[in-house]
């Protein structure tokens, strides 16, 4: 609960952030603006991550601060785990002897931290942190600013997901008015990418299929094709998102080959249905529209059932 990360904060010195691997906008983000925020109140923080952060975040304030680190090292009163669905998900050995704050916005998991702070309603962990600094009494600095405003930027993809709320627009605002650059931010993201991603893009994209109702797109990323586009992590960021801009499409599967028979699946869909439902059923979880899971096997087999999952679920709506 919010109360009780304000009385964390306020009563001990020493605090460590990570976030999940392969870390996203909302993550750093998030992760950097509560560093901001704890220094700020005159507390000692280190961001820590597992691996490099991706290009897209190299002009986050603070981001030459973050380290790249395989164990937690140090003497820590606490460990903030942002957008993490459990404590492994940080790829960060040592995180269960420590006393871990889990925060997150994501409905799906179980709470796992000493202290649990989870709000279904907040558009991005970003804003939760903007909420942690009114509560506590901090100031919203430019640090802050640019930082929380990244996470709600990329998590909102623009402000036009469905988790976009008045109270999102009203955060934004007041970011705006401490110094964010919206033009600058968006532009790191969507404006900042290699070559790489356009190769990545166009063999992904000639994989793309639709069901026998066109309701459903569905699309393949192999092993070969990021090493023939000599693509990275992130260079794939929003491929999912492509086929749903369809008029007819309602949901979109997009499976990423990481290993022999292993693949992890991005869902995406439109208005109420819940693809975070269906990632459940293979240990995933995410939100209502955008979701995600790792599944093993066949890869027809694999594809042919997730169709005939959101198939089903399309037709019970309709029903």
């Amino acid at each position: 609960m919010l109360s009780q990360v304000v009385e964390l904060i306020e009563k001990k010195k020493a605090f460590a952030i990570t976030t999940h691997v392969k870390p996203d906008g909302d993550g750093l983000g998030s992760s950097l603006g509560l560093c901001w925020l704890l220094k700020s109140l005159g507390k000692t923080a280190d961001v820590i991550v597992r691996g490099e952060v991706p290009p897209a975040y190299h002009k986050l304030p603070g981001v030459d601060l973050i380290r790249d680190v395989e164990h937690l090292n140090g003497s820590y009163d606490a460990v903030f785990l942002i957008e993490c669905s459990d404590l492994e998900r940080p790829g960060i050995r040592g995180l269960n002897e420590a006393f871990t704050v889990n925060i997150d916005h994501h409905s799906t998991g179980d709470p796992f931290g000493t202290i649990n702070w989870i709000d279904p309603t907040a558009s991005a962990v970003g804003e939760m942190i903007y909420n942690l600094c009114k509560a506590i009494g901090g100031r919203i600095t430019k640090e802050i600013a640019d930082c929380v405003y990244m996470a709600l930027v990329t998590d909102t993809g623009s402000f036009h997901y469905s988790n976009t709320t008045d109270r999102t627009l009203k955060v934004a605002s007041e970011l705006i008015k401490a110094g964010a650059k919206p033009a600058e931010i968006s532009g790191a993201v969507y404006n900042n990418y290699p070559w790489s991603r356009i190769e990545l893009m166009r063999r992904v994209l000639d994989t793309v299929k639709r069901d026998e109702t066109g309701k459903i797109a569905y699309m393949r990323q192999t092993l070969a094709m990021r090493q023939e586009s000599d693509a990275i992590d992130g260079d794939n960021n929003g491929f999912v998102n492509i086929p749903l801009a369809a008029r007819e499409v309602e949901a979109v599967i997009y499976m990423r080959e990481i290993g022999a028979n292993s693949y992890r699946v991005s869902l995406r869909s439109k208005g109420d249905l819940n693809v975070a439902k269906i990632a459940e059923r293979f240990g995933g979880g995410g939100h209502r529209n955008a979701a995600g899971l790792q599944i093993d096997g066949n890869w027809d087999d694999k594809e042919a059932e997730l169709v005939s999952i959101l198939q089903t679920e399309i037709k019970s709506r309709i029903q």
